[in-house]
C-alpha cells in the first residue's frame, strides 16, 4: 500500500491511495478539492490518470474537499462515496444516483484490493467522515478536519502503519494572527481544526511499535509552520519516533510506501 497527498490545506485537499495484490491494483481518491483541470494536473504529476481511479471518497461537503468531485465522477463514471449527511448538504439533483455509494460510521466498505473503514469526527459539517484503509496486511489512517479527538477517534486509528494527521495551527500563532475573531473561534472550537498540540496528544494515544511514519497535514499557511508541526509530533513520539513528514499545503506529499 502507498499514498500521496496532491495538496493539503485551505486551498484544496486530495489524497491518492493505492493498494496492490499480485497483478491487480486499486486506487482511491480521498477528496477532490480542486477544479477538475487542476486535479487532473496534480494526478498526472503523481503518475495517475482519472481513468486509473476506482472510486472517490468525500470526507465532507466543504469546498476545499468536495471541489470537482461530482464532475470528476460523472465524466469518468467513478463511484462517489460519502455519508448521507454530506450528500444532503451537496443538494445535487442531476447527479447519476447509480454512481453514489453511501458510507456510514463504522461500516466497512470493500473496494478491490482494499477495505475502507469510515469513522465519524467532530467538525462543522454535515455528518463528516474520515477513514482508515487496509490491504489485509497494512492499515493507513487519514484524519483531518476535526476540532477535537475523542477516544473513539483514537480507537479508530489504533494499529495503523502510517497516519496522515491534521496539524492545522499553532494556537499561539492563531490567537496573535490577523484572522477575524469569529474565524479564530471557529478554528479553535471543538468542531474546528486540530492544533499541533491536539494532534500530538492524539498521536501519543495512537502510538504503537508498528507505526512507521506520520505525515502532518492540513497546515495553515498563516498560523503554522512545518517546523512547529514536526516539533510537536516529535515531542509526542519520544526518542523512538517513527519517520515524520509534512504535507505541503499546495504541493502535497510525494508517494509514501508502507512496508
Amino acid at each position: 500500500m502507498r499514498f500521496c497527498s496532491l495538496g493539503s490545506g485551505s486551498g484544496g485537499n486530495a489524497t491518492l491511495v493505492e493498494a496492490s495484490q499480485g497483478i491487480t491494483s486499486t486506487r482511491l481518491l480521498v477528496d477532490a478539492g480542486f477544479s477538475l483541470r487542476e486535479l487532473v494536473r496534480r494526478l498526472t504529476r503523481a503518475g495517475c490518470a482519472p481513468e486509473d481511479i476506482d472510486a472517490v471518497f468525500i470526507t465532507h461537503e466543504h469546498g476545499d474537499h468536495i471541489g470537482c468531485a461530482l464532475a470528476l465522477a460523472a465524466r469518468y463514471r467513478l463511484p462517489l462515496i460519502m455519508s448521507r449527511g454530506s450528500w444532503r448538504a451537496v443538494g445535487s439533483t442531476d447527479f447519476d444516483p447509480a454512481l453514489l455509494r453511501i458510507a456510514k460510521d463504522g461500516e466497512a466498505l470493500p473496494l478491490g484490493d482494499m477495505v475502507l473503514q469510515p469513522f465519524a469526527v467532530p467538525h462543522d459539517a454535515n455528518e463528516p467522515l474520515q477513514l482508515t484503509l487496509s490491504d489485509g496486511a497494512r492499515r493507513l489512517g487519514l484524519v483531518t478536519d476535526l476540532g477535537c479527538a475523542p477516544d473513539d477517534v483514537a480507537a479508530a486509528l489504533a494499529g495503523c502503519r502510517a497516519l496522515l494527521l491534521e496539524c492545522n495551527h499553532d494556537e499561539a500563532l492563531l490567537r496573535a494572527g490577523r484572522y477575524h475573531p469569529a474565524l479564530k473561534q471557529r478554528i479553535l472550537g471543538s468542531h474546528g481544526h486540530l492544533s499541533n498540540a491536539a494532534a500530538a496528544d492524539l498521536l501519543a494515544r495512537c502510538l504503537h511499535p508498528g507505526l512507521e511514519m506520520v505525515a502532518a497535514a492540513h497546515l495553515s499557511e498563516h498560523n503554522n509552520t512545518p517546523d512547529l508541526a514536526r516539533a510537536a509530533l516529535t515531542e509526542a513520539l519520544g526518542a523512538s519516533a517513527p519517520e515524520i513528514r509534512v504535507a505541503h499545503p499546495t504541493q502535497g506529499l510525494d508517494w509514501v510506501a508502507l512496508s
